[in-house]
């Protein structure tokens, strides 16, 4: 009877040992799950790394064998665990038609949206570009790109503080400076996968250009914004500039103007229309206007043809016959246009790009030739 006991005795006592056991391994069981977890996730991490290192050496190179080499250098690849970091000292390209160089840079994209990539730079920007050179900064520059198994579906740009110069240009050096630049561009969605058309949206305020100063008689910063689809822009690759273009002309690229606004104190002017190039790679096509505050303008282009008395004269006379005076506006014209601020905008003859030509009203306006684009 005794043994019967020590036997139940040590059947409990091994039971109790097992129970032990298993709560042992209970306790430690989230902890073992986690170091497998954290193990397999950083395989998985050194895995698509070197996947992305793999796919970028490999476009660099199809790159490099069409003529265009691009360099990332010192480039780093990091952000573990959860994103993709590309860091590059600087990100430079050199083809047959010229370079560009771009300061400092970095792309980011999370692991579990890969498509979805931020990017950002402190630049400066320099390219040359045949006889042009052009150098670009700014205080604070922030781009995205979404991409999709079709192309995209939305790329950004913001810049704050941008400042844009262009040496070699005719017939003076182009200079801009603003406060603000945003640029927005989207697949149309009617007409992407029929037509390869690309919305796109440009903002810029407060913009400092000399040249439109000189034209225009005032030192007023330029607000400008601008809305327009164009049309086979996935033609459009990053070969040499004329072949791009050239291939967009055959293709028959159109650019259409939905909108385009420019303020510059009084004055103001609202555009819409189409342009293409033509068989002499010049821009071609119609725009239509509407303007206010502009006889000053139209007495400064008519100058260069009658002499800055005459045409000071001229661009009042014309002016008042379109309504396009400083003048207050009437009760009536400004019930048209709620809101505005100044004389109500007022229809103008159309803008013709001709055979190199500018017409305004059928006629050329003079010493102004518009240049193939390539």
């Amino acid at each position: 009877m005794t043994q019967g006991m020590d036997g139940r005795s040590g059947a409990a006592d091994a039971a109790s040992r097992q129970v032990k056991r298993r709560g042992r391994i209970g306790l430690f069981l989230p902890y073992v799950l986690l170091a497998i977890v954290v193990l397999g996730w950083s395989g998985a991490w050194f895995w698509i790394r070197g996947r992305a290192e793999g796919e970028m050496d490999a476009w660099l190179a199809r790159e490099a064998a069409a003529g265009r080499t691009w360099t990332c250098q010192d480039r780093s690849l990091t952000g573990f665990p959860f994103r993709l970091e590309l860091r590059c000292a600087a990100v430079t390209l050199s083809r047959s038609d010229g370079s560009f160089r771009l300061g400092p840079a970095t792309a980011v994209a999370q692991i579990y949206q890969p498509r979805l990539v931020l990017f950002e730079s402190q630049g400066p920007f320099h390219v040359e570009q045949g006889g042009l050179t052009g150098d670009a900064s700014w205080s604070a520059l922030q781009g995205s790109f979404h991409g999709a198994a079709e192309g995209f579906t939305r790329a950004s740009l913001v810049v704050d503080g941008p400042k844009v110069t262009v040496a070699g240009a005719e017939p003076q050096p182009i200079s801009v400076a603003g406060r603000h630049l945003e640029i927005h561009a989207r697949p149309s969605p009617a007409r992407f996968e029929s037509d390869g058309a690309v919305d796109v949206n440009l903002q810029l305020a407060e913009a400092a250009i000399p040249a439109l100063d000189t034209l225009t008689g005032g030192n007023a910063p330029v607000d400008a914004s601008l809305d327009a689809t164009l049309d086979r822009a996935t033609v459009l690759g990053t070969g040499a500039l004329p072949k791009e273009l050239e291939k967009w002309r055959r293709a028959g690229g159109l650019l259409q103007i939905a909108a385009l606004s420019l303020a510059k104190g009084d004055q103001r002017i609202q555009a819409r229309g189409q342009v293409a190039l033509d068989e002499a790679h010049r821009p071609t096509g119609q725009i239509d206007l509407r303007a206010a505050g502009v006889d000053a303008l139209i007495g400064n282009v008519v100058g260069q043809r009658f002499g800055s008395k005459e045409g000071a004269l001229v661009g009042q006379l014309v002016g008042g016959l379109l309504g396009l005076g400083r003048g207050a506006p009437r009760a009536a014209d400004q019930a048209q246009t709620p809101g505005a601020s100044g004389p109500p905008l007022k229809p103008l003859p159309p803008l013709k790009l001709v055979d190199g030509q500018v017409l305004f009203s059928g006629f050329p306006i003079p010493n102004v030739r518009v240049p193939p684009l390539y």
